[in-house]
Formats: structure tokens, sequence, C-alpha cells
């Protein structure tokens, strides 16, 4: 009943759709009257802006699931399993570089660990989306230096960016 490209679109803002409607129930109780209905907006206006602010960051890693594979994070670990070639994995704590790489038309993200080892996971990988909430988790990494390096690498046939390396 719903067109594809709807489906698609409306699929991809989900998340952003949900925090503004908290947000607008929110705004909404604001203006019933009295304190309670006003400190009970005002907290679920703050909730529903939070959310907001949480679902744009993550949008850019929000992509159509184009690439072989699927990515999991369970207990603190990136896994990536791969279909054409072998995937890995890296715990987050042993993480010191990330880099965004294009290779052979399609980003991907290159992890490397303290012992050498690095794991190619490609972005528009099932599960990469996942990625967005393992990365707030390292010390230093900016979120906006993440999207502004997915949407360069997105348009460049020869990018590569180093997104964030560990101190020390």
């Amino acid at each position: 009943m719903i067109r594809p490209e709807l489906r698609a679109t409306l699929g991809r803002w989900s998340e952003a759709l949900v925090a503004l409607a908290v947000a607008a129930a929110g705004l909404w109780l604001l203006f019933l009257g009295g304190y309670f209905f006003l400190t009970l907006g005002a907290l679920i206006l703050l909730v529903g802006v939070a959310l907001a602010i949480g679902a744009w960051r993550r949008l850019p890693f929000r992509r159509a699931i184009s690439a072989p594979g699927m990515v999991e994070i369970i207990e603190g670990a990136v896994r990536y399993y791969g279909a054409e070639v072998l995937g890995g994995e890296i715990a987050l704590r042993d993480l010191i570089e990330i880099r965004l790489l294009r290779l052979r038309g399609r980003g991907h993200w290159r992890l490397r660990s303290r012992s050498g080892e690095a794991l190619l996971i490609p972005v528009d990988a099932a599960g990469a989306d996942a990625l967005a909430h393992a990365f707030t988790a390292l010390p230093g990494l900016d979120m906006g230096a993440v999207s502004a390096a997915l949407a360069h690498v997105a348009t460049q046939d020869d990018a590569m960016r180093t997104v964030w390396l560990r101190n020390g």
C-alpha cells in the first residue's frame, strides 16, 4: 500500500521522526497549563530534543544495505561476518585507529587494533549503522567529523580519512 521509495525514506528517518513526535507531545503538555503539566511537558520536551540530536548524529550511518556481510556489536566487540571475504572481530578497548576509505567504489571502515590487525567493514553492510552507537564509547571521538568523513567518502573516488586515533 505504501510506495517502496516512501517506505525507504520513512525507514531511514524513522528514529528522527519518533524523536520529533516525543518533543511535540512534550510541547503540547507544556501548554496545557498548571505547574504539573508544565514540568512534565518540559521534561518530555527535553527527552525528545535529546533523542532528536542523537538521531540526527546517527543519520549518516543509516544506509540502504547494498554490501555483502553483516556487522554485530556484542559485549564491546565489533564483529564482521564477510560474505565474499573473511570477516573478523576487534574489541573496542583494543581499537587504536578508525579510518574511512573507498575501495572498489565502496566506502569501508578500517578498524585497527593494538596488535596491528585490521578489519575492513563496508559502510553499507547489514548492521553497520550500529557502529555509530559503538563508536560513541571511544574517548575523544567527534561524531561531527565522522559524519563529514562519511559524506566525503561517499562522493570522492580516492578518499581516505582518519576519523579517530587513540591517545597514548
